[in-house]
């Protein structure tokens, strides 16, 4: 794949979900076909907000935002007790997470808010936002926002308990 060349402002990560889709038709994975169908309409919805196509980090970003959408269905779902609408969820959340990068452990992610902490010389619980704001970059489609936002406010919690 990388011998191949990349069409100009055409995104990697568009082209394995375009291919996956051929793929899918041609094995008549019909859940795969209709996650990534709604993937790609998802992504050319982005692009025509937007107005041109979206890198990357644009469609990881896209992908963690359907992510959030299906955990947020599936808790709807399990409060309803429809176990046969979390299945399903749960199949499409786990297809939608092969297209993100390797999610960081709980030990990465740590050192990644310790790094951030000191940092911005961050103090207690205040200044969440401001450690939320240097690290949401760098673990972007790695790690949930709600599980790194926890993370952060336990560090800053017994950080400033410390003194």
């Amino acid at each position: 794949m990388a011998d191949q060349a990349k069409p100009a402002g055409a995104s990697s990560l568009k082209q394995r979900i375009d291919q996956d889709i051929k793929e899918a038709l041609k094995k008549k994975n019909s859940l795969k076909l209709n996650v990534l169908r709604m993937l790609k309409s998802e992504i050319k919805y982005k692009e025509i907000d937007k107005g041109s196509e979206l890198s990357d980090d644009e469609v990881i970003s896209v992908l963690s935002s359907s992510i959030k959408k299906r955990k947020d269905s599936i808790q709807q779902f399990e409060k309803g007790g429809r176990d046969d609408l979390v299945a399903r969820e749960k199949a499409e959340l786990e297809l939608i997470f092969k297209y993100l990068p390797e999610q960081l452990t709980e030990e990465e992610l740590s050192q990644i808010i310790s790094q951030a902490i000191k940092e911005v010389n961050a103090t207690g619980v205040s200044d969440l936002g401001k450690v939320m704001k240097v690290i949401m970059p760098k673990v972007k489609g790695r790690a949930d926002g709600k599980r790194v936002n926890q993370m952060v406010s336990s560090q800053l919690s017994f950080d400033s308990a410390d003194n």
